[in-house]
C-alpha cells in the first residue's frame, strides 16, 4: 500500500496544456486524484489561469497544499514569440502546422530573454538572447526583417550589442 500522503506537505506538479482551454479530465486525474484533488474543478482553473495564452502549448506549475491548488504559467520560450507575434487566437483543431510568418524587433526578443533568464544555460544574457534567435527561427519569424541567425552571426561579430543586463 502507498504510504499516506501529508495535507500540509507541499507538491509541485507540472504539466503542459493547452491556454485557454479545460484539458481532459482523464490527463489530469492520475496526477492530482492521489493527492485529493478534484480534477474537473482543477482543470477549470488552469483554463482560466492560461486564458491569456489561448490555443498555445503552455506548461503549467500547481503548487499543491492543504487540498488547495496554486496555479503559475510558466511560458516556454517559442510560447513568449508567438505571444510577442500578436496573431490571433487559433482553433488547433482545425488549422495545423501553422507557419508564424511575423516580425520582431531586436528589442522584444530582449525583452523576451529577460523573462526567461533564471532557466537558462547561458552565463550572459547576450547567451540568452542567442537562445531565444534560435527559437524564434524554428518557429519561423524574422527579427527586424532578417533571418534570426543572421542576427547571431552579427552579435558574434560585435556589430550588434547587447546590454549586459
Amino acid at each position: 500500500m502507498a504510504p499516506k500522503f501529508d495535507p500540509n506537505e507541499i507538491k509541485i506538479v507540472c504539466l503542459r496544456c493547452t491556454g485557454g482551454e479545460v484539458g481532459a479530465t482523464s490527463a489530469l486525474a492520475p496526477k492530482i486524484g492521489p493527492l485529493g484533488l478534484s480534477p474537473k474543478k482543477v482543470g477549470d482553473d488552469i483554463a482560466k489561469a492560461t486564458g491569456d495564452w489561448k490555443g498555445l502549448r503552455i506548461t503549467v506549475r500547481l503548487t499543491i497544499q492543504n487540498r488547495q491548488a496554486a496555479i503559475e504559467v510558466v511560458p516556454s520560450a517559442s510560447a513568449l514569440i508567438i505571444k510577442a507575434l500578436k496573431e490571433p487566437p487559433r482553433d488547433r483543431k482545425k488549422q495545423k502546422n501553422i507557419k508564424h510568418t511575423g516580425n520582431l524587433g531586436l528589442d522584444e526578443i530582449i525583452n523576451i530573454a529577460r523573462q526567461m533568464r533564471p532557466r537558462s544555460l547561458a552565463r550572459e544574457l547576450k547567451g540568452t538572447v542567442k537562445e531565444i534567435l534560435g527559437t524564434a527561427q524554428s518557429v519561423g519569424c524574422t527579427v527586424d526583417g532578417k533571418h534570426p541567425h543572421d542576427v547571431i552571426d552579427e552579435i558574434n561579430n560585435g556589430e550588434t550589442e547587447i546590454p549586459s543586463d
